[in-house]
């Protein structure tokens, strides 16, 4: 089909041995894959793949209309690869065959990649309200696989879950951990990925040895899954990444499925996972705090640097930067912000700067604080939005919390909360408002509480804080 070594390819599948075997195509031949996600709207799909210059999408066909349109009105049309619907490898195979009889395709030399060359871009949400290609080397991602391998020393009767969508970080871990040692990948559908009381009897059906997703939906099948009544004896490791674990789930999960080591791994898109924490076998009953994200990953560098640029000592809080070769390309053709994202000190050395905040321990563990961009003023005061929430999960009634900030004329800012619990009573606006004065210093204490049945999601599975900035 012409595509080459350097070259771009979309890949909009449902998740599917055909989408499997399409992205290991793709890299057979050199090229790097663009994952789409086929349930947003066609207009972010078709941004992606203009701004990508991708040459050629290998794609369902029932997504083929939305995505053409989009795209013809940005400009040249990529050549699509399409496959009547997706599953165990049958469409994919059949779509080859008619292409094959159509046009033959030459014999060529398989390529063989170097390591600085592009593997694969993730789009992630960017702060112009565009999404943002993270570019990521094969140096980037295999760099990262063999950190896995010797720290949770897979094999090959290990059985991997692919609970991740292929657009998301996660997923890397997930399938190249997996083939290098050659285990079984998993192939966790949505519609099974997203409930909570599915999921408990497909890990221990399938044999499941080691998970990785978010919390979030571990948390929910802490909850609502009934862990108790399946078998969990196969699950060696379970890993969560992607947000903050919330203390009082993470013990009903481990309380309620004990057989697995349970690990906390940290990292944005742009450097996967960085660092990483063993959480504890048993989680004390008078913990409240998250754990810490710990220590750097062998193949990485850690530094935690103030506004000056200055590393801090223990004890105090500064932003988290990262070097080596985990640290991504770039952000595709958006050189001005990849040279605010990443900086080069004396040495030449390329620093990433995540804009989390957090605190060296005692131990030397790094203890996440929150994001740089979810940092507030209020009455003078400096106000770390996660903090509320940590605070908020203490409450029995509540299941999930997410807070946001958001301007006034009058106070400057007002702080909303969202949550979500059990059905039931529901505490009142004054109650919450004398728990979180008990818990919290005043002017940290939310203005609004908004009860939900659920919080909403990303297609990644965390909570979405900019749909509810549009919550009344």
């Amino acid at each position: 089909m012409g595509v080459r070594r350097g070259d771009r390819v979309g890949v909009c599948m449902r998740k599917s041995i055909d989408a499997i075997a399409t992205i290991f195509g793709i890299l057979k031949a050199g090229a790097a894959y663009v994952p789409l996600d086929p349930e947003v709207p066609a207009e972010r799909n078709g941004y992606i793949v203009h701004n990508c210059r991708v040459g050629m999408v290998a794609m369902e066909d029932r997504f083929t209309a939305g995505l053409r349109k989009e795209i013809a009105a940005l400009g040249a049309i990529p050549q699509l690869f399409t496959l009547d619907a997706t599953g165990g490898g049958d469409a994919l195979r059949g779509a080859l065959q008619r292409d094959h009889v159509r046009s033959p395709p030459p014999v060529t030399e398989t390529p063989m990649s170097a390591p600085t060359d592009l593997a694969c871009v993730l789009y992630t949400s960017g702060s112009t309200g565009r999404p943002k290609g993270v570019m990521l080397s094969h140096q980037n991602a295999t760099s990262f696989v063999d950190w896995c391998s010797d720290t949770f020393a897979p094999h090959a009767d290990d059985r991997f879950s692919s609970h991740a969508p292929l657009h998301f970080d996660l997923s890397i871990l997930d399938l190249y951990v997996s083939i290098k040692h050659g285990a079984a990948l998993v192939l966790v559908s949505e519609e099974v990925g997203k409930d909570p009381l599915r999921l408990p009897p497909f890990i221990a059906e399938q044999r499941i040895s080691i998970w990785y997703s978010t919390p979030s939906i571990l948390g929910l099948m802490a909850q609502y899954g009934k862990l108790e009544r399946y078998d969990d004896n196969a699950l060696r490791h379970v890993l969560f990444a992607g947000e903050v674990f919330p203390v009082k789930h993470l013990r009903a999960l481990q309380a309620r499925c004990s057989s697995p080591r349970y690990f906390n791994l940290y990292g944005p898109t742009e450097t996967n996972v960085c660092t990483f924490y063993e959480i504890p076998a048993r989680i004390p009953t008078e913990r409240t705090e998250p754990f810490p994200i710990g220590k750097a990953c062998t193949h990485v560098q850690i530094r935690v640097i103030n506004e000056q640029g200055e590393d801090v000592s223990a004890g105090s809080a500064g932003e988290l930067c990262v070097a080596g070769p985990g640290v991504m390309q770039g952000y595709w053709d958006l050189p001005e912000q990849t040279a605010r994202a990443v900086l080069v000190d004396a040495s030449g050395q390329r620093w990433y700067n995540t804009g989390d905040i957090v605190v060296i321990d005692n131990d030397g563990n790094y203890v996440f604080q929150g994001r740089r961009d979810r940092m507030v003023k209020r009455r003078g005061y400096r106000v770390e939005l996660a903090e509320i929430e940590v605070a908020l999960y203490r409450h029995p009634a509540v299941e999930q919390a997410a807070v946001i900030a958001v301007a006034d004329e009058a106070a400057g800012v007002r702080i909303k909360a969202f949550l979500s619990g059990r059905t039931g009573k529901r505490p009142s606006f004054l109650e919450l408002k004398r728990f979180c004065a008990e818990n919290l210093p005043i002017y940290m204490v939310p203005d609004h509480f908004t009860w939900r049945d659920a919080l909403p999601t990303t297609s990644t599975g965390k909570v979405d804080y900019q749909r509810l900035q549009t919550v009344e």
